[in-house]
């Protein structure tokens, strides 16, 4: 018994398209892209590493970062050895900082440290890392008004008091260390008083137990901070929710021989934000 003929039709016509398939798979036009794109002059082919380097140097110093990035990894890739190369790798870590890309820049950073230990200026990687953690997350508002600092994810300040603390420790000499001390002074502050917000967050929840632990991490944690005595006063207040007056008694005496005045003594290491300048000046305290 044959096939209709209908069948056998279709059959005939699909073995003819598979055929023309691949005889289409040999012409000139499946590989006519990669042609082209081998026929694309690389304009950086005659560069040598000075000229490389002089030019991701200038576009870095214009503010095109993009440019200064792509020729700063052109660089390393062709001539990884050598001066130009030890320095495109920190330089081209900044460019990523200043183009807002702080993962990039932070990556950049770590691969320069890791392959370049005892390189003499290797103390401004550490200070680098630093600041693109220190920077992370302010946007324009943060910028230009006066903001808590204090009240936003304390994960970067965290890492970048870190940061500053290491260069610290490693470099007493560097160049940057003032600038470092003080960064790590003012974040130690926001880290504290990021615990005291939540602290009070806890009271206003009348979780009082997990107010005074937190408190009490602040007390231990931030000596010489102006989160402290924000901290007793809030144990102070919890303790006397539970009941126990005599903890709160002993608390508000601790306040009162060290903050009488409801300030923090001389010799605190404290800076006064831009946040609290307008507070005291608005009079929401008063």
């Amino acid at each position: 018994m044959g096939f209709p003929r209908r069948i056998v039709l279709i059959a005939a016509l699909l073995g003819s398209a598979v055929s023309g398939l691949t005889a289409c798979s040999s012409f000139p036009f499946w590989s006519a892209g990669k042609e082209e794109d081998a026929d694309i002059k690389d304009e950086h082919a005659d560069w040598g590493p000075a000229q490389f380097y002089a030019e991701a140097k200038h576009a870095m110093m214009d503010g095109s970062y993009e440019k200064a990035i792509k020729l700063y990894e052109k660089l390393e890739a062709r001539y990884p050895f050598g001066e130009y190369a030890t320095q495109a790798q920190i330089d081209v870590a900044f460019c990523y900082y200043k183009n807002n890309e702080p993962e990039s820049a932070i990556a950049s950073v770590d691969r320069f440290i890791k392959l370049n230990p005892t390189e003499p200026h290797v103390d401004y990687a550490y200070y680098l890392r630093g600041l693109i953690n220190y920077n992370r997350g302010i946007g324009f508002i943060d910028r230009w008004l006066p903001t808590d600092s204090s009240q936003r994810d304390p994960g970067s300040a965290r890492d970048a008091y870190n940061d500053f603390e290491t260069l610290l420790n490693k470099f007493p000499n560097s160049v940057y260390r003032e600038d470092a001390k003080q960064r790590a002074i003012a974040l130690r502050n926001n880290l504290a008083m990021y615990d005291i917000h939540a602290a009070d967050y806890y009271m206003r929840r009348r979780a009082y137990v997990a107010a005074i632990r937190r408190s009490a991490e602040v007390v231990q944690k931030y000596q010489r901070t102006q989160a402290i005595p924000h901290a007793l006063k809030i144990m102070e207040d919890a303790y006397r929710q539970l009941d126990m007056p005599q903890m709160a008694d002993d608390i508000a005496r601790v306040y009162a021989l060290n903050y009488a005045e409801g300030r923090l003594s001389k010799d605190e290491d404290y800076e006064r934000t831009v946040m609290e300048e307008v507070w005291d000046f608005v009079g929401f305290d008063k």
